[in-house]
């Protein structure tokens, strides 16, 4: 529940009394339930058919006791369906739909920014966010290293990047050459199951995994989100790799070409780590960094603004020297150096957090590796490889006066929360469109809908007879109808990364276990004083009376701030 703070599920609280009033005369006992709905106005839905009047004349043929029970089963039924689609209709307050700001910083954990003394940032997709048309590109030239390497058919040329077919956190199973959305428990999502770029039945699916949809947990559970035959694909560089799988699996599946799913997975894993380790990807963003490098400026006013307060920061990646040095010059100047107390590249991530091997080596101004042991890591130098051992021995940084952000839960994050006690900050770019989508009529109404059926079916599956059954499948298939239509809101194959259905994804789940917060750029601190304290929102256990109010004063719904701190932008 927490780790999806930013979702709508939270947007009718402010309604919780009225709904309390509203719901108790209508639930014979069971207000308990309804009241942990949400409650905007319900989505335009077919008219239910509404049940047979009673004969007119009482001398007539009398309906045998149980087609009498059959029919007041049924009428009743259709009258809690209808009263419940007239409630969330007149209990929708102005402006539920545009409750979520983008610019919000998330907590999963309760956390103090007076607290903090030191701010650590890795670079990619933390400090430079970068455009759409860097995937393409990786896309492309893998693709012209599996062709002209690897020779795979040439034909593979017809296939073009598609932005908008994969997300992050899917996880792909290797030796079946499937790609999939699996949640929290390990569940796949049915229906967002791709052999390629087609879409696997789910009764194909079902027999692939032996009857059931369910991935144990000795093929996920490797610590970095790869087992012995699934992997999942966690950061927003991958998300070039899972499309150029599809649409290779895609190619060999309709030109009916026999393959081992292993040996694809093995070369187009290689191909994408060529395009990074030969530099290509590198040199396209130095020679073009407007094109490539977004809103360089608002990460120039979040270091500023860190400086200006006092505080120390440092950074950890495992670019180079050279292509770190152009880019930060390019968003914050030529003395980007001064704002940092320490600056380490190429760290190897995560090896940097969780071994003693590599000792730290320091580079001269033209970026040439010295020979002198390390004995202090000095503010304006820039450090090669090392081991977080020394930095802690060295800087004295520890625990929870230090913040760390990346993008990468894995490789940025988990080490760092788990085993040395620093607070964590996961930058998720993809919460500025999911939140947009999220402030939507359509998603708004078709959530709030489909939870109020949901409870419905929950209460009302104690009827058994015949007929009260259909009127359970006609509700069960229009629920079915709304989780498909809230999940192609956010993409048509696999939906949001945050969900599948109503649980949390599996991502969702890391999300929540390896940061203290999160935020769609680290812009988003500018929306906040450093004295701030981040308390995440109370959502009740499965166990627990939703009675509390806190929600009405944490969380999603409160962006402080964002008035007095906009001068910094």
């Amino acid at each position: 529940g927490r780790g999806a703070a930013h979702s709508s599920a939270a947007m009718g609280s402010a309604l919780l009394c009225r709904v309390w009033a509203a719901v108790l005369p209508q639930c014979n006992g069971q207000g308990h339930r309804i009241a942990a709905l949400s409650w905007p106005r319900a989505l335009h839905q077919p008219t239910a058919p509404q049940p047979a009047e009673a004969p007119p004349d009482r001398k007539a043929a009398a309906p045998s006791p149980a087609a009498s029970r059959s029919s007041d089963s049924t009428a009743l039924l259709w009258s809690r369906y209808n009263t419940m689609k007239r409630l969330v209709q007149d209990l929708l307050p102005p402006g539920v739909c545009n409750l979520l700001n983008s610019s919000t910083i998330y907590a999963n954990n309760e956390i103090c920014l007076g607290d903090i003394e030191v701010y650590g940032f890795d670079y990619d997709y933390t400090l430079a966010l970068y455009s759409n048309a860097l995937n393409s590109m990786i896309y492309d030239t893998a693709m012209d290293i599996l062709i002209e390497q690897f020779k795979y058919p040439r034909g593979l040329k017809g296939y073009e990047y598609r932005p908008d077919f994969a997300i992050r956190g899917l996880h792909y199973d290797i030796n079946k050459g499937l790609l999939m959305k699996i949640d929290a428990f390990h569940y796949i999502q049915m229906g967002s199951v791709y052999r390629g770029l087609q879409a696997v039945p789910d009764d194909e699916v079902l027999a692939m995994y032996h009857g059931t949809h369910h991935i144990p947990l000795h093929q996920v559970s490797g610590f970095y989100g790869k087992g012995p035959s699934v992997k999942q694909y966690m950061d927003i560089f991958s998300i070039p790799e899972v499309t150029l799988l599809a649409s290779t699996n895609d190619y060999f599946v309709t030109h009916d070409i026999e393959f081992d799913p292993l040996h694809l997975y093995k070369d187009i894993t290689d191909a994408i780590a060529q395009v990074h380790i030969k530099g290509y990807m590198y040199k396209w963003i130095m020679e073009d960094l407007e094109k490539y490098i977004l809103r360089g400026e608002e990460t120039f006013a979040v270091l500023q603004h860190l400086v200006h307060q006092g505080k120390k920061l440092f950074l950890i990646t495992n670019s180079p020297f050279s292509f770190v040095d152009k880019g930060m010059s390019y968003m914050v100047g030529q003395h980007w150096r001064d704002l940092f107390d320490v600056v380490i590249v190429q760290a190897d991530k995560p090896h940097f957090f969780n071994d003693c091997i590599k000792p730290f080596r320091r580079l001269d101004d033209n970026g040439d590796l010295q020979w002198h042991k390390i004995t202090k890591l000095q503010k304006g130098r820039v450090y090669k490889q090392g081991n977080l051992v020394d930095f802690l021995r060295l800087t004295g940084w520890r625990g929870s006066k230090v913040l760390y952000f990346g993008d990468h839960l894995y490789s940025d994050l988990a080490d760092l929360m788990l085993r040395h006690g620093w607070r964590t900050g996961a930058i998720v770019p993809e919460l500025e469109t999911e939140t947009q989508i999220v402030n939507t009529e359509q998603y708004t109404q078709s959530l709030t809908w489909m939870q109020a059926l949901t409870g419905l079916l929950e209460r009302m599956q104690t009827y058994r007879d015949d007929e009260a059954q259909v009127v359970l499948q006609a509700w069960m298939q229009e629920r079915e109808e709304l989780r498909s239509y809230t999940k192609n809101l956010f993409n048509p194959h696999f939906g949001s990364i945050f969900r599948t259905c109503h649980n949390p994804t599996y991502f969702s789940r890391r999300l929540c276990r390896f940061s203290d917060l999160y935020m769609s750029s680290v812009s988003c601190l500018l929306n906040y004083d450093l004295r701030y304290i981040f308390y995440p929102r109370r959502t009740p256990l499965q166990h627990e009376a939703p009675l509390w109010m806190d929600q009405l004063c944490t969380g999603c719904m409160k962006t402080p701030f964002l008035d007095e701190m906009s001068h910094i932008r």
